[in-house]
């Protein structure tokens, strides 16, 4: 099953509309955020100050979360006000145009679950859904899109950086020069 979605150009092709579903909520999210003075210190102080409970014990459900958010977010929230505008629209323009494929799809899933730790539900858990998808597929996500033209270029220019072709130099079998 798993080589059915890795290397079938129908499964990619199915991926490719997961990628532009996925995508486009994305881009839209990001974008909304960007052009309307988005402000995450209310959301964050709210997440912080009230936690994901467990009914029965009355404990946080996330407490490392909580942690996070309290002195690593809030303290920097500027950079918070940044980064998830411009995240989610990165995500989405990756995901679209099929550039770096897996890793758009990767940090989408990441901020989802960052929005689900904090409470939110809302398109979350299909697009964390979506995102798994594509990250299942692989490279093969990435088929109909730039990444067909992308990874080979990133793969041979990593290849002559680690294996260090051009000074012809002896290296190890992890590109290491060897004395």
């Amino acid at each position: 099953m798993l080589k059915f979605w890795r290397e079938n150009k129908i499964a990619g092709l199915l991926v490719t509309i997961v990628r532009f579903v996925a995508g486009y909520a994305w881009l839209t999210a990001g974008w909304h955020k960007i052009t309307g003075g988005f402000d995450a210190t209310g959301f964050l102080t709210a997440a912080a100050n009230n936690p994901v409970m467990d009914k029965a014990t009355g404990e946080a459900v996330y407490p490392t979360f909580t942690a996070f958010l309290e002195h690593i977010a809030l303290p920097n929230a500027k950079i918070i006000n940044i980064a998830i505008p411009w995240g989610e629209f990165l995500v989405g323009l990756g995901l679209i145009l099929g550039t770096l494929t897996v890793t758009a799809a990767f940090f989408g899933v990441l901020m989802n679950f960052m929005f689900m730790f904090a409470g939110t539900v809302s398109t979350n858990p299909w697009l964390l859904l979506l995102g798994f998808i594509v990250i299942l597929a692989g490279a093969n996500a990435g088929r109909f899109g730039l990444d067909r033209y992308v990874l080979p270029w990133m793969h041979k220019g990593l290849d002559h950086l680690f294996h260090n072709k051009k000074n012809n130099h002896p290296t190890n079998d992890a590109g290491l020069l060897l004395k």
